[in-house]
C-alpha cells in the first residue's frame, strides 16, 4: 500500500449473478455457495473487476464461515476450512488469467464479514445480535476463517460491514496473532450521519479502532451505505488531526431493499461523490451492493481525474 489512491472492486454477489443461471440473493450462504456449485463463475466475477482496472479484489468469503458451511452444505469442519481457502485459490486463478491477458496484478483482500451475516437475518444492518453474543463467541467464530485466509496468503484482510466497535476490536485482537498482516476495518452505519448500526458513535469508533493498531490497519471507514450518507460520517474523523487517518469508502448504489418487494431501483450517482470523499482523506474507493464492474469504471474515471488535477 502506498500513497496512490487504491481502486477496490464492487459488489461481488451482484456481479456474480451475471454468471449464474439462478441468483444467489436469498441463499443463506449468499455468493459463497458458488465456491461449491460454480467455481468458474467465481473466477469470472473476479476477472470482470480486474479487467476494469481495480487495484484490489476481495475473496468470495464475506458470508463464508466454518459454521455456515457445516450447517448448509453438510460438510465437515476441515472441509469447511478448506473451502474458505479455495476461495483464495480461485481469486489467484483469476489474477493469473488476467495477467496473461496483459492486465495489471491486483492485491487480494480476504473478505471477513460480521457474525450477523452468518445469521442470515439482516442483523449486520441492525447490530441486534451484539446484545446477546459474547466476545468469546465472536472470537471462536472469526478465528478459523481468518486463519484460513491468512494461511492461503491473501495480501491483506477486509474486515467489513461491521456494525459495532466491539466486534471490530474482537476481530483485531484475533488478527494481532499475525503481526505482519495488514487490514482495513469498514463499518456498516445508519444514514443519520453519526452512528454505526449498533448505535456506536462512528467517528469515535473509527478513531479508536485505528489508533488501537495503526501499524496493521491501512484504513478505516464505511461500506454498504447510501452515497449521500457518507460525508457526514467521515468528515469529522480528520478534522484537527495533524496526521490524517487513511479512510476507506465503498458505498452501495443508494437503492433501498425490501425483503418482500426487492430493490426500489432509485439509484444515486455514486461517482459524483468521489471527489468529496477523496478530499476528506479516502485512500481506498470502491463499491458495495448493486455496484457492478461497469460502475467501477465510472468510479475509476473520477479517481484518475482527481489524482491528475491534484498532481498538476
Amino acid at each position: 500500500m502506498n500513497n496512490k489512491i487504491k481502486l477496490l472492486d464492487g459488489s461481488y454477489g451482484f456481479q456474480l449473478n451475471k454468471h449464474l443461471e439462478k441468483p444467489v440473493d436469498h441463499d443463506p450462504l449468499w455468493s459463497s455457495r458458488a465456491l461449491i456449485t460454480d467455481p468458474e463463475a467465481v473466477i469470472k466475477t473476479h476477472m470482470d473487476y480486474i479487467q476494469v482496472g481495480v487495484d484490489i479484489i476481495e475473496t468470495n468469503t464475506y458470508q463464508a464461515s466454518i459454521e455456515g458451511f457445516m450447517q448448509y452444505l453438510n460438510i465437515s469442519k476441515e472441509e469447511s476450512y478448506q473451502l474458505i481457502q479455495k476461495a483464495v485459490e480461485l481469486a489467484k486463478i483469476a489474477v493469473a488469467r488476467c495477467e496473461k491477458m496483459g492486465f495489471k496484478k491486483p492485491l487480494i483482500a480476504g473478505s471477513v464479514g460480521p457474525y450477523g451475516a452468518y445469521l442470515h437475518d439482516g442483523s449486520e444492518y441492525t447490530g441486534s445480535y451484539m446484545q446477546h453474543v459474547s466476545e468469546d463467541t465472536l472470537r471462536q467464530f472469526h478465528e478459523p476463517r481468518i486463519d484460513a485466509l491468512i494461511k492461503s496468503k491473501v495480501d491483506l484482510l477486509a474486515i467489513e460491514t461491521i456494525p459495532s466497535k466491539k466486534e471490530a476490536l474482537v476481530i483485531l485482537d484475533v488478527v494481532r496473532k499475525y503481526p505482519d498482516v495488514k487490514v482495513w476495518v469498514s463499518f456498516s452505519c445508519k444514514w443519520d450521519g453519526v452512528h454505526t448500526n449498533s448505535n456506536d458513535n462512528f467517528c469515535e469508533a473509527a478513531v479508536e479502532v485505528y489508533e488501537s493498531d495503526p501499524a496493521q490497519i491501512v484504513a478505516v471507514g464505511v461500506n454498504c451505505i447510501a452515497p449521500h450518507a457518507v460525508e457526514p460520517l467521515i468528515k469529522p474523523i480528520n478534522q484537527g488531526r495533524e496526521k490524517p487517518i487513511p479512510l476507506i469508502v465503498y458505498a452501495n448504489s443508494g437503492e433501498n431493499y425490501d425483503p418482500q418487494t426487492g430493490w426500489d431501483n432509485n439509484c444515486e450517482k455514486l461517482e459524483e461523490y468521489i471527489p468529496t470523499w477523496l478530499n476528506l482523506g479516502a485512500k481506498i474507493i470502491g463499491g458495495c451492493c448493486r455496484v457492478c464492474a461497469n460502475y467501477i469504471e465510472k468510479i475509476k474515471y473520477e479517481v484518475d481525474k482527481w489524482e491528475s488535477e491534484k498532481n498538476k
